[in-house]
């Protein structure tokens, strides 16, 4: 079948957006085709800073033709709606249309055949109408001056468009269309420098070929894999390791079009300098990748730059002219660093006082004083000490004022643990200005240092709540304060770290420290204002203490606990699993719900834990039922002397005996262990369903085996809610 060869070839497209236009021109080709019949059997797209192509093989030489069938009138009814009829379908007369009988009597049926329309046709109309309505995330307009202004926006003036169709047999044709002046054919242009004359194609592996030769690599992911291979050949072959960069390696292959990669060097008395301000400032300003020692780790005076030429003079013009940029771009930084070192952080915090967090929750100033109360607070609980974290808590947001890290910002954190070391700070206060950001993401490193988790928790959980008081949650896919990574920040130190923290408690506590802060925010409000501080701060009580904090740290509980699952069923646990021990209520201890979930999933794996399941969830059941219809629960003890049946002995003998073992068990906080006990129950659940009838026509029988079944649910609720899970 035919194959698509389509090309939009431009003025330079950025980097950052050729991934998604590529992936876009896919979509949006491949969906139109689909809806207008033609299914195809592959589709690529691809992308270089100059050009966007997608190949479509094993197209339809055209449409299949369509038959409809459609219901008319009934036979012998209105004239006007026979016309109409005829009229919709195009029918010259009632002779031309079947009589189809049905229950509701007999109706005219028209049959019609609508013929596939050549695909070069269908491809002539959906491809012009693509292009215009092309997503990208900012497009221009051009020519306004000329005599010819063009309506068409795109993201670079777009100068010509290939577009064939055909078998790969024969000679291809051009789909005709014209789009503001550009009319679709067989040329594009290679390299911009090395070849740019015009260059005539027919199908895809043509035009590969063609523009390989013509100094373009097409495929993005083959440019990355030329620019990663031969910058770390570069690098080994004088002694040195590539420090491998993913995100960077992704912007420069989108930079060139026929990557040539080169070194450089810069002053060793630079690397003065820490290691991640140089390749911070050589990545940024230049794109370049820098180079490591791997007897020691530490960086080079090397860099490794991609070039879009083979320059006759072996790319020395190139190398230089990045070596005088770079050589400029360091030396900022370094007098950044150097002036940064003359001022301690401690004295850098009054500046805080002048920035807003936000309008709601005070000065950054402010936040900071919130912070070290709650660090303070969290120390005891977590091995740290407490005065070392209110030390690091003051000092590490100290380094966002500074200059280094207003010129790179994702700097921070690493900038205040030099600096702090610089001035001598304990490594554990300064490691945590680096660590109490983490961890960001799910593939980012947990802090471990005891002082770091205090600050850590600290810094997310007074983000956590300050945004619930002021009632500015997540809504749908909106997070706008990331407070999603916030809570599963918190939930990973604490997991991970195996750290026992009531999280309702301290929510209430920094509710309290919070309130302080809104009740100095409303006086001062208020005194500007003038005369009205009894008014505000009576309505910022009313507002911020009491019965409202307490809703909202269970409410923030609920959001932890939706986090939670999300997070343990990407680790392949039941969210089911998580409800049963949530459902016991008071369980705001997320490493004892982790280890409950895990006891639980390990035991439901087993036979014993399946059919014990089946068992409690229907002793629960019943006794719902049953409690229910009575309007009472079944508690105490049962009577031993109204047992009838040696089922119902043998499961009062096992509950005697599993009960205080998986109870001492729980205590112990030895979940695996209480379900092992709790396993033993299993034959007397088993042979007490099959032989005993619960509800008994004697009362007092029946409300003792009710109890029994009680007794099972209860001792079970111990780790979790059966009835919560799934089979």
């Amino acid at each position: 079948m035919p194959d698509l060869l389509l090309e939009l070839f431009s003025e330079e497209i950025p980097a950052r957006m050729q991934a998604k236009a590529a992936e876009d021109l896919r979509r949006m080709v491949t969906d139109r085709l689909v809806a207008e019949g033609l299914v195809y059997e592959g589709a690529k797209a691809f992308a270089t800073p100059r050009r966007l192509t997608l190949t479509v093989h094993g197209i339809p030489a055209r449409q299949s033709d369509l038959k409809q069938e459609r219901k008319g009138p009934r036979v012998g009814g209105a004239e006007a709606a026979i016309q109409g009829f005829l009229k919709a379908t195009g029918l010259a007369s009632l002779d031309e249309a079947k009589i189809q009988r049905d229950p509701k009597g007999d109706f005219y049926i028209a049959l019609t055949e609508k013929p596939g329309k050549p695909t070069l046709d269908v491809l002539a109309e959906i491809l012009p109408m693509i292009i215009r309505t092309f997503p990208w995330p900012k497009s221009m307009r051009w020519g306004e001056r000329s005599a010819k202004p063009t309506s068409l926006t795109w993201v670079r003036p777009l100068h010509s468009i290939v577009a064939t169709f055909g078998l790969e047999t024969e000679e291809p044709e051009v789909v005709p269309f014209e789009l503001n002046g550009i009319t679709s054919g067989q040329t594009t242009r290679g390299h911009r420098f090395m070849a740019p004359a015009e260059i005539s194609v027919r199908r895809f592996e043509d035009y590969e070929a063609k523009l390989q030769a013509a100094k373009v690599v097409l495929d993005p992911q083959r440019r990355k894999d030329i620019i990663l291979a031969d910058a770390k050949e570069l690098a080994f072959a004088q002694g040195f390791e590539l420090v491998e960069d993913p995100v960077l390696l992704d912007e420069v292959s989108g930079l060139v079009e026929w990557p040539i990669v080169l070194m450089g060097s810069f002053d060793a008395e630079f690397l003065s300098i820490p290691g991640e301000v140089i390749r911070a400032t050589i990545r940024n300003n230049q794109k370049c990748f820098v180079v490591s020692d791997p007897k020691t780790g530490k960086l080079t005076n090397k860099f490794i730059l991609t070039a879009n030429i083979e320059a006759s003079d072996g790319g020395l013009a190139i190398v230089a002219g990045n070596e005088r940029v770079i050589r400029a771009r360091l030396s900022d930084a370094k007098f950044f660093y150097e002036t940064d070192l003359k001022t301690k952080l401690e004295d850098r915090l009054p500046k805080f006082e002048n920035i807003v967090f936000h309008e709601k929750l005070g000065t950054q100033a402010e936040r900071i004083a919130r912070i070290v109360r709650l660090a303070a607070e969290i120390a005891p609980l977590v091995g740290a000490d407490v005065e070392k974290t209110k030390r690091a808590a003051q000092l590490a947001k100290a380094d966002l004022v500074t200059e280094v890290v207003g010129e790179f910002p994702e700097l921070q954190g690493l900038m205040g643990k030099y600096y702090a070391l610089a001035q001598g700070e304990d490594a554990s206060v300064a490691a945590a200005s680096e660590d109490h950001y983490k961890p960001q993401g799910p593939a980012d490193r947990v802090p471990t240092d005891p002082v770091s988790i205090a600050v850590a928790l600290a810094d997310k959980i007074d983000t956590l709540v300050g945004f619930w008081a002021i009632d500015e949650k997540p809504t749908g896919s909106k997070d706008p304060f990331a407070l999603r990574r916030a809570a599963l920040g918190v939930i990973r130190l604490l997991v991970e770290n195996k750290i026992r923290l009531n999280l309702v408690s301290v929510s209430d506590f920094h509710s309290s420290v919070l309130d302080e802060t809104k009740m100095r925010m409303a006086q001062a409000k208020a005194k500007v204002s003038g005369g009205f501080s009894v008014i505000a701060n009576a309505h910022t009580t009313q507002l911020w203490n009491g019965r409202q904090v307490r809703v909202n740290s269970f409410d923030l509980l609920n959001f932890f606990v939706d986090r939670l699952k999300g997070q343990l069923r990407e680790q392949g646990a039941r969210h089911d699993l998580v409800d049963a021990v949530f459902s016991l209520g008071g369980q705001d201890d997320l490493l004892m719900v982790v280890r409950r979930v895990e006891a639980l999933a390990k035991f439901f794996d087993t036979d014993d834990g399946k059919n014990l399941r089946a068992g409690v969830k229907r002793a629960s059941n019943i006794l719902g039922i049953e409690e229910k219809k009575d309007k009472r629960a079944y508690d105490g003890a049962p009577d031993a002397a109204l047992f009838k049946l040696d089922e119902e002995k043998a499961l009062a003998k096992a509950m005697a005996e599993v009960g205080p073992e998986a109870g001492a068990a729980v205590a112990k906080e030895d979940f695996a262990g209480a379900m092992t006990a709790m396993a033993k129950l299993r034959p007397a659940v088993d042979a007490f369903f099959d032989k005993v009838k619960v509800n008994d026509d004697d009362a007092a029988v029946r409300e003792n085996r009710l109890k029994l079944l009680n007794e099972i649910r209860a001792a079970t609720r111990a780790v979790a809610d059966f009835s919560k899970i799934q089979d």
